[in-house]
């Protein structure tokens, strides 16, 4: 067991975790009840989690509890949080395998002390239970859960980690392989899914569902009943034959769908769980711990928790950002188009804001399939239980539609979600300025147009700011808050507060062409296109960048994004940059051809290239390997993304992270943009220096 002080070094900012022994006379058990409280001292917004200190606090109160020896021991946390895990703040400080391997035996050594205790120990998880605290709760004989609970999960392969204090072997012999697979695997790379206490309960993970006002006195009410021999915990038997066979089958195969092997942890959890079918504890912590221990040496690990830090943090508070006093209050919100974008908008303001929202289009037609489509979402949402009937018919009640704009009178927010054309926009914009009072917000919602020319014919530009949102609306977290020329401080208030509203992550950018996102992916693409003209075939430019893991390969993004989207994108960055973004003759005629995709599925089910694709593409005769291809586009993204810090596009890289890793689904175990390219050594060959200073994202020199 090692002691706070071994680490004290490495986690100078730990919140030491204490754990707290009570003994408690309990009607009708046979001896005392040893209650184990967890608790960091802080309010239930700051979650209690184990670092060293955490681990020898709970250590020490062990030996309490079992000096005692009392009739059973029961572990429980503070309100609305049992334990969210390890304490990783002072990982990326880890510099030397053996101590990575003393914080992965730590939590085993103290955990496995509750599992192999001949005194009945019980887990009472009162609120949320993530990676080593469920790992905590596993460990103990029997478990009960709150029925408020809502946050029970292993969130480690989102971070590039794996249970890694008992989980893989503890959960796949406790509910079965495949149910295991879905917890630790499945649900985590599905944007870190959570289970609330009724779905954990059904699963088999808890043993008791309880009401959450009297949950700890119902808790020890039932381990009495089970200590005593009164109740019997029944659990159904694993199948460890062809069951466990095809969950690690179907665990590899959603492996492979979602990180092309790109994350070594993720591969591992995999090899854990199929360890785990044996039973063996001694063969399995001692696994995990090696595992473990390489797992906290690696880049990916660490490029994973930059990313959480980045998403947790710094898109908590937005680089620049004014003060949010200046910002105005939104009681209404028009939005200007009926279209599927204006509708996604329009959706998610109601649904946020839960203001009134009026949309406006050229004919009745389109608004009232536009309103359609809105009530339609809201209808969907309550039939998945997420609204109540009340709920329902007061949001719809909210939307409404006008053919006139004079609709927008009263509306203090105003968004357009027209067709990407500046004459159009301007337009729209003239229009609006003659029905709207002069502090109401103007907003685009414009991918890559100047947001400055959009509101430089306006007598008040100082209150058009851009609100660029990504497709899908409802799940992409990602805001660009754009500023314009003469947007001011009180305009760009408001459009930080309305996207906190909104549940949206912010980033401020600079008036740019294409801002961030599309500015990268549009070099990025145009490079994988360039190499195709020239003669690579399709499938090995599409392959070229597999070992990134990224979400998808380029020509399926091409699909996604849509071919017409992209060449308009394309079209506005070659006129700013037509030495770093080309035109595709192509591309070109793909679009107009009306084609959407460059693949299609044969009989079998096989992706094969459209034959009409093949037709009308003109290939050269200098064809490039898929390393060529990656390197090039690789490349090309280290120039770009330097390009736009020297143009103060954003205020620092991190901000090109967090906008790629929020608005693209860039892996979290690579860290961001930045960090990958100065890893693979791409930052320096291109631009003679680092985005990030070393041991950022990476493992530090020793």
């Amino acid at each position: 067991m090692s002691t706070q002080t071994d680490f004290a070094a490495l986690f100078p900012d730990e919140v030491v975790t204490e754990a707290r022994t009570r003994l408690l006379d309990v009607p009708g058990l046979r001896g005392k009840l040893a209650l184990i409280t967890i608790d960091n001292g802080h309010d239930h917004t700051k979650p209690s989690t184990f670092g060293p200190g955490g681990l020898t606090s709970l250590n020490t109160a062990l030996d309490e509890a079992f000096a005692a020896e009392p009739a059973a021991i029961a572990v429980t946390g503070k309100p609305f949080v049992f334990a969210v895990g390890a304490d990783l703040s002072g990982i990326g400080q880890i510099s030397q395998r053996e101590h990575a391997h003393q914080v992965a035996k730590t939590g085993h050594d103290v955990f496995r002390r509750l599992t192999e205790s001949t005194i009945p120990t019980f887990a009472f998880v009162n609120g949320a239970t993530l990676g080593g605290g469920l790992e905590l709760a596993l460990s103990c004989h029997y478990r009960t859960v709150s029925e408020g609970v809502s946050a029970v999960a292993f969130p480690e392969c989102f971070l590039g980690l794996f249970p890694g204090w008992g989980g893989t072997q503890l959960l796949p012999n406790l509910i079965g392989a495949d149910s295991a697979v879905s917890v630790i695997i499945e649900n985590s790379l599905n944007q870190n899914k959570m289970l609330d206490a009724k779905k954990a309960t059904g699963l088999g993970i808890f043993d008791e569902l309880l009401g959450s006002a009297d949950f700890l006195e119902e808790s020890v009410r039932w381990a009495v009943r089970v200590a005593n021999g009164e109740q019997t915990v029944q659990r159904p038997e694993v199948d460890r034959g062809q069951a466990w066979d095809d969950a690690v089958e179907r665990a590899k195969g959603i492996v492979q769908a979602r990180t092309q092997g790109a994350s070594p942890a993720v591969t591992r959890a995999v090899e854990l769980i199929e360890l785990a079918r044996g039973n063996d504890l001694d063969a399995g912590y001692a696994a995990e711990t090696e595992a473990l221990a390489d797992a906290l040496m690696s880049d990916e690990l660490r490029a994973g928790l930059y990313s959480f830090d980045l998403t947790q943090k710094r898109a908590k508070k937005p680089a620049g950002a004014p003060d949010k006093s200046l910002a105005r209050e939104v009681n209404k919100v028009g939005v200007v188009g009926a279209g599927l974008m204006a509708g996604q908008l329009a959706l998610l303001f109601v649904r946020r804001l839960q203001v009134p929202v009026v949309i406006t289009d050229v004919d009745q037609g389109r608004i009232d399939k536009g309103v359609a489509y809105i009530h339609g979402e809201i209808d969907k949402l309550a039939g998945k239980g997420r609204l109540s009937p009340d709920a329902t018919n007061r949001l719809k009640a909210l939307v409404t539609g006008s053919l006139d704009k004079a609709a927008f009178a009263d509306a203090d927010f105003v968004i357009e979600a027209v067709f990407e054309e500046m004459s159009v926009k301007q337009k729209v914009f003239g229009e609006l300025e003659q029905h709207v009072s002069p502090e109401a917000i103007l907003a685009t919602n414009t991918s890559s147009l100047s947001i400055s020319e959009m509101a430089a014919q306006l007598n008040n530009p100082e209150r058009v700011v851009g609100f660029h949102f990504f497709n899908p609306v409802a799940v992409l977290p990602l805001l660009e808050v754009v500023r314009g020329a003469k947007t001011d401080d009180g305009a760009l208030a408001t459009a930080f507060s309305v996207s906190k509203q909104l549940k949206k992550s912010s980033v401020l950018v600079s008036d740019a062409p294409a801002f961030v996102v599309n500015r990268l992916l549009t070099r990025f693409m145009g490079e994988i296109i360039a190499t195709v003209d020239e003669g690579t075939p399709f499938d090995v430019a599409d392959r070229a960048l597999t070992p990134l893991g990224l979400p998808m390969s380029p020509l399926v993004l091409l699909q996604l994004v849509g071919p017409a989207v992209a060449q308009h994108v394309n079209e506005t960055m070659h006129a700013a940059y037509p030495d770093r973004f080309g035109l595709s003759d192509n591309l070109d005629r793909f679009v107009k051809a009306g084609k959407t995709a460059v693949w299609q599925s044969d009989e079998a089910g096989n992706q094969v290239l459209d034959p009409e694709v093949a037709e009308l593409w003109v290939q050269g005769s200098n064809p490039s390997t898929e390393e060529q291809v990656r390197e090039r586009a690789l490349r090309a993204l280290a120039e770009e993304a330097q390009l736009m810090l020297d143009e103060e596009v954003v205020a620092e890289p991190h901000d090109l992270d967090l906008c790629m890793i929020l608005g693209a689904g860039w892996p979290f175990w690579l860290g961001g943009i930045t960090p990958y390219l100065d890893r693979a050594g791409h930052a320096e060959q291109v631009n003679g220096k680092r985005f990030l200073p070393r041991g950022v994202a990476s493992v530090p020199t020793a």
